[in-house]
């Protein structure tokens, strides 16, 4: 499982970085992210715009006050390969 915690990251600079870190996963592989706030945005992007998340196995846990820790499943097949 690969890990990013975000928090330090310049807000404009994050999604980007977490999509080359979501990219770099193998098929079946999770990233989890760690962040200030709860990365609705970013689950929503990932929805419509990236076709190996597995957006049913997505899972976000509030850890404390200013730290989310989300799971971002990437898919053993993608749709394209369906």
């Amino acid at each position: 499982m690969t890990t990013l915690d975000v928090r330090s990251i310049p807000p404009v600079d994050r999604h980007p970085k977490i999509h080359d870190a979501f990219e770099a996963l193998e098929p079946g592989e999770t990233l989890t992210i760690i962040n200030d706030h709860e990365p609705k945005p970013l689950f929503y992007e990932f929805q419509a715009e990236v076709p190996a998340f597995d957006a049913d196995s997505y899972a976000v846990e509030r850890a404390a006050d200013e730290k989310f820790v989300a799971e971002f499943p990437k898919r053993v097949t993608t749709e394209a390969d369906d």
